[in-house]
C-alpha cells in the first residue's frame, strides 16, 4: 500500500508510475474519495457543536428556561452526524478497497516497458552444453527413468500435478536441503518452519488480497493455502515494533505453495513448469529503507549461489514496468537453460517492495530507540524452486544412454548416488 499523503502531495508521481506500468487504476476516482472522506471528516466539528448544545439545554432547563429551541437545533444535528455517518462508511470503504489494489510505484532504475519482450539481460552465468542429440524435456526424462509419474498424480487429485518417485523424490528432498543448508550455513539466513495455512488479513499483508483471489485456494473455514512462503515470512513480525539494532533480518523457509493459476490454461502445461502444488525455499528479509537496494542484490546472490553449485547456466533479468508484479517496485527474475526445452525458464523472482507490504502488514522500527517508528522495508525471492530446479537437472544432467548424472554437490544428500540410470527391460 502506498503512503497516503502521496495521494496529496505529488499525484503526479502516482500517475507517471501507474502509466509506465500500463495500468487502468482509476487513479481520479482515488483522489476524489481521499477529498470526500477528509471533507465528511468535518462530522467531529458536528458532534462537538451536539454536546455543547446538550450541555446548554441542561443549563436552560436547571434555570426554568425553555430550551425547545436548543433540542431542536440538536435533532438537526443528530440526523445531519447520522447521514455524514453514513456516507463516511460507505466513501471508507470504497477508499480502503481502491487504496488496497493501487499498484507500487517502480524505482527510476527499472526498465520501462510493456511486457517480457521489454525486460533487459542484466548479467548470464554459464555456457549452456551442446548435445550430440536433440535433448529430451524433462517430462519425458522423468518419465523414462520411473522418478516422475504424472499419471499417478492426475489419477489421485486431477491435472497439474506430479507424484515424485523413488530417486525423483530422493533429488527433490535433496535441493531442498542443499538449499536449505547453504542458506543458513553460509548467507545467515535463519530458518523457519512455518504454517502452510494463512488467513485473510496476512494475504492482504502481501498483497496477494484482494487482486489475486481467484489464484487462491480457500478452505471452507476460510484459511488459505500458501502460494508461497513469502506470506508467512513477510507477516512474521506483522503488527510488531523492531528496533532499529534487529535490522536487517534474514529469514528462509521451506515450504510447498499452492496455486490455481487461474487464467493459465494452456500455459506449459506438461511438466514441472507450471503445477497447482510445488515446493519452494523462500529467502524474506526486513531492512532499513537506506540498505534495501545493497540487500537486495545480496539477496540476488544468495539465490545464484545454487545455481552456479550445481552448474546450471542461468542468466538474470531485470523485469520492466509493464512485466513487474503489481506489488514490488523492484524485480530481477533469474532464469535457468533448459535445453530439452530449448529456452530461458524462470526459476526464481526477487522483488523489494519498499514499505508497500509494511504499511500492510504493520511492520515497523525504531531508527533510534526513542524515536517514533516508521516502516520497515521488505524483500523476497525463490532460493529456489525445487521442482523446476530438478527439472533443469535433468534436462542439464541427461546423458546419451538415457541416464542423468547426479551433481556432485546433491551426491552427499543421495547417499552418493552418481547417476540414475534408466530401469532395466
Amino acid at each position: 500500500m502506498i503512503d497516503r499523503n502521496l495521494l496529496r502531495e505529488d499525484p503526479w508521481a502516482i500517475r507517471r508510475a501507474l502509466r509506465n506500468r500500463g495500468s487502468d487504476f482509476d487513479l481520479d476516482r482515488l483522489i476524489e474519495l481521499d477529498e470526500l472522506r477528509r471533507s465528511l471528516l468535518d462530522v467531529e466539528q458536528l458532534r462537538a457543536r451536539r454536546n455543547e448544545l446538550s450541555q446548554q439545554i441542561g443549563q436552560v432547563m436547571r434555570s426554568g428556561g425553555d430550551g425547545e429551541a436548543l433540542k431542536a437545533e440538536v435533532a438537526q444535528l443528530k440526523e445531519a452526524i447520522s447521514d455524514m455517518e453514513q456516507r463516511l462508511t460507505e466513501v471508507e470503504s470504497e477508499y480502503d478497497a481502491l487504496m488496497g489494489e493501487i499498484p507500487n510505484i517502480p524505482l527510476d532504475a527499472v526498465p520501462i516497458g510493456a511486457d517480457e519482450e521489454d525486460n533487459v539481460v542484466v548479467a548470464q552465468w554459464g555456457t549452456p552444453r551442446n548435445f550430440e542429440s536433440p535433448p529430451l524435456p524433462h517430462w519425458e526424462i522423468g518419465t523414462r527413468l520411473g522418478i516422475l509419474d504424472f499419471e499417478a498424480a492426475t489419477r489421485i487429485v486431477g491435472a497439474r500435478f506430479v507424484a515424485g518417485i523413488g530417486l525423483g523424490a530422493t533429488m527433490e528432498r535433496a535441493l531442498i536441503n542443499l538449499m536449505l543448508d547453504t542458506h543458513t550455513r553460509k548467507h545467515g539466513y535463519t530458518e523457519v518452519s512455518p504454517p502452510f495455512l494463512a488467513s485473510e488479513t496476512s494475504l492482504f499483508g502481501t498483497a496477494n488480497l484482494p487482486k489475486f483471489e481467484d489464484d487462491l485456494f480457500k478452505t471452507r473455514e476460510g484459511y488459505y493455502l500458501i502460494p508461497t512462503a513469502e506470506v508467512p515470512l513477510t507477516n512474521l513480525h506483522q503488527g510488531q515494533i523492531l528496533e532499529a539494532a534487529d535490522l536487517p533480518r534474514y529469514y528462509c523457509a521451506y515450504t510447498p505453495c499452492f496455486r490455481s493459476e487461474a487464467g493459465a490454461a494452456g500455459r506449459e502445461s506438461r511438466g514441472l513448469i507450471r503445477l497447482h502444488q510445488f515446493h519452494k525455499v523462500e529467502l524474506m528479509k526486513y531492512v532499513t529503507p537506506e540498505t534495501a537496494d545493497d540487500e537486495l542484490q545480496k539477496l540476488l546472490v544468495n539465490a545464484e549461489a545454487i545455481l552456479q553449485i550445481l552448474d546450471l547456466p542461468y542468466r538474470r533479468m531485470a523485469l520492466c514496468t509493464g512485466d513487474m508484479g503489481h506489488q514490488p517496485r523492484q524485480t530481477f527474475d533469474l532464469e535457468v537453460w533448459m535445453p530439452g526445452m530449448d529456452r530461458w525458464v524462470e526459476i526464481s523472482s526477487c522483488s523489494q517492495y519498499g514499505d508497500y507490504q509494511a504499511r500492510r502488514c504493520q511492520t515497523r522500527y525504531r531508527p533510534e530507540p526513542e524515536a517514533r517508528p516508521v516502516f520497515v522495508h521488505t524483500m523476497n525471492g525463490s532460493g529456489l524452486a525445487s521442482g523446476r530446479t530438478l527439472a533443469a537437472v535433468l534436462e542439464n544432467y541427461q546423458q546419451p544412454d538415457g541416464s542423468v548424472e547426479v551433481p556432485e554437490a546433491l551426491r552427499p544428500y543421495m547417499g552418493g548416488t552418481p547417476v540414475i540410470m534408466p530401469p532395466v527391460a
